[in-house]
């Protein structure tokens, strides 16, 4: 799992192999079943992780018990609470495995150390969490401004290979459709 981690970060940021093994120490590895919970919303986040194998998504249940799903992180990809992480608040969405994943969790503290490994990766974690707000902006405005098609389009250029690992009705989720407009999107697709 760590051989992923240090790949990873291979070409991103320079890392001495103190500041790897200092970083190891503040993530535990841990296989998770598909369905396994990671978070549950509305409890404190315990935990945030790197996805090294598998898939994991972040997801809000509304009062109908229906799942809209926020966010998925595949292979590479990192998930959180951050506000729930950081500040030890109830959790405003949960975390679960849609396959048998590998990831790296890391606590609190994760974010405590990120000063001692210096200003490069502590300026690499501040891009990563630019990146994610304005995705999650970007994708805002795509569920109440963009027709169902294009946020299916831009669905494939994010997830490029969850189209085919996934469910139809957590893709049909994640769009803010039902798994039958997806349907007809994919045939409507197919058709050229």
């Amino acid at each position: 799992m760590l051989d992923a981690l240090r790949t990873y970060f291979h070409g991103k940021i320079p890392l001495t192999e103190a500041q790897f093994s200092e970083l190891v120490g503040l993530l535990t590895p841990r296989q998770l079943a598909k369905g396994e919970v990671l978070g549950r919303q509305g409890e404190p986040a315990r935990f945030g992780a790197f996805v090294v194998r598998g898939c994991l998504r972040s997801y809000v249940t509304d009062e109908r018990q229906k799942e809209h799903i926020l966010q998925f992180a595949p292979e590479n990809w990192w998930i959180s609470d951050q506000h729930s992480l950081r500040r030890h608040e109830p959790a405003l969405f949960a975390i679960d495995a849609l396959e048998d994943s590998e990831v790296l969790l890391f606590g609190a503290a994760f974010y405590a150390q990120l000063p001692a490994f210096g200003p490069e990766f502590q300026a690499f974690f501040y891009e990563l969490l630019q990146r994610s707000l304005v995705a999650m902006q970007r994708r805002l405005i795509g569920v109440l401004s963009v027709p169902a098609e294009a946020r299916y389009q831009e669905f494939l250029q994010l997830y490029p290979t969850l189209a085919q690992r996934l469910p139809q009705r957590h893709i049909a989720a994640y769009l803010g459709i039902t798994p039958e407009s997806l349907s007809r999107i994919r045939a409507e697709r197919a058709r050229g």
